[in-house]
């Protein structure tokens, strides 16, 4: 149990990698609210989603990369880091106050969390009974200006840390690329209704075999001004409250009936 009198214990990853400005800007906005450990993935994790590693052993490194935060890189995916840093990494036995994740380079709107790596290991946190955020900017660019994503990030985890989230929910912060002054606040919403489309480039290799790059086109069929894509498209930052429960209740009763008679 922590200690009442210590500073809350912020657990920090990514899926970007441990070096990704991103992280480095996460942490640099959120080291005065409590005390920080890292542990991120030791290269690019993008899209892995929930993964977790099993047929292979996870090892990790301590690294100085965090100007004296306890910081480790893992070879494993982000959810392998969050599963590490609660139940071995953290000292004296203490549980994570709060799970960080980000900051992404690049949304992670609508559908996309069930992709995002980002995501997932904030899920993972909720999961594990920690409040937990994972912070996007809509900008994808690696010299990617992060002020105005650090301005939120530290209004949104003072809340949090004010505020407890309700056991197995996490935030999914989504930031637009735009100045401060054009930033209309914070619009909580909820996940809106769009999908790829998917399509693959099929290339020839020298050898003359197939193979494929997945492309495809992000479809909003969500007309409503209510969702995330909306806030984001009308200069808002975006928080879903997001559970890992994907129970469809609203047909629960009506499949016990098929098949319970």
């Amino acid at each position: 149990m922590n200690n009442t009198k210590s500073r809350p214990l912020i657990l920090i990853t990514n899926d970007d990698g441990f070096t990704a400005p991103g992280i480095m800007a996460l942490v640099e906005a959120v080291s005065e609210f409590g005390e920080l450990l890292i542990v991120a993935p030791d290269s690019p994790q993008s899209g892995m989603g929930h993964a977790i590693t099993i047929n292979n052993p996870l090892r990790i490194n301590s690294t100085h990369y965090f100007n004296g935060h306890q910081a480790f890189n893992c070879s494993g995916t982000p959810v392998d880091c969050v599963k590490l840093g609660i139940y071995k990494l953290a000292k004296e036995n203490r549980k994570a106050d709060l799970v960080l994740s980000g900051i992404n380079h690049g949304s992670n709107v609508s559908t996309n969390v069930l992709y995002s790596g980002t995501m997932s290991a904030a899920i993972e946190g909720a999961m594990s009974g920690v409040p937990s955020i994972g912070f996007s900017l809509l900008d994808y660019d690696l010299e990617a200006d992060f002020t105005v994503a650090q301005h939120f990030v530290k209004k949104i985890v003072k809340n949090a840390l004010a505020n407890k989230l309700k056991e197995g929910t996490c935030l999914n912060v989504n930031i637009p690329k735009l100045p401060l002054s054009e930033v209309k606040g914070i619009k909580v919403a909820k996940q809106a209704k769009a999908f790829w489309d998917d399509t693959f480039d099929e290339r020839a290799d020298p050898l003359n075999k197939n193979y494929y790059w997945l492309a495809g086109k992000f479809h909003n069929h969500d007309k409503g001004e209510d969702t995330d894509m909306w806030a984001l498209e009308n200069n808002y930052v975006s928080v879903v409250p997001t559970q890992y429960d994907l129970t469809a209740y609203d047909v629960l009763e009506e499949i016990e009936t098929q098949f319970e008679g």
